[in-house]
């Protein structure tokens, strides 16, 4: 599991920006949200997807606030069908247990066979925020620093 060292370490090595937001443990994205209200920023969930021969792992970034058309993704990707990975597949894949999926979890070298999604209409934004795989505290960066070029993970467009 990654900690919160790695994460701004990392970050800190790439040049990237960011802020932390220190608050108490949140069960729910409302939760979350109220801890943060006031700072700058959309707010993301991150979802793990896989698809329907569990040959291919997505992590789905996009503003909280927007439902899933899992339809219109299935057709996006060309693929079958894509369903929620269960919290094995998803501790496999990431090193990370369900309620704190986060993209953090591909700064792992060992967990980086998944395919990094962002919701492009989120990406004109000016801070997105991330929880960095705790529910105790929230991270936020510029987009463009949040590029899967810099997690060499994948895919941008979703």
């Amino acid at each position: 599991m990654i900690t919160r060292s790695d994460i701004t370490g990392a970050l800190d090595a790439a040049g990237i920006t960011f802020s932390l937001v220190e608050h108490e443990e949140a069960r729910t994205t409302a939760e979350a949200d109220a801890f943060i209200e006031g700072y700058e920023g959309v707010r993301t969930k991150s979802l793990f997807l896989v698809n329907r021969k569990r040959t291919a792992r997505y992590l789905l970034i996009m503003d909280d606030q927007k439902e899933l058309d899992l339809n219109n993704l299935v057709t996006t990707l060309g693929e079958n069908r894509l369903s929620f990975g269960s919290a094995e597949r998803l501790a496999t894949a990431l090193g990370l247990e369900p309620g704190v999926v986060s993209p953090f979890g591909l700064i792992d070298p060992h967990h980086r066979e998944v395919t990094l999604l962002f919701d492009t209409e989120m990406l004109e934004e000016k801070t997105l925020t991330f929880h960095p795989g705790t529910t105790g505290r929230r991270s936020s960066s510029p987009p463009r620093t949040c590029s899967p070029s810099s997690t060499d993970s994948g895919s941008s467009t979703a």
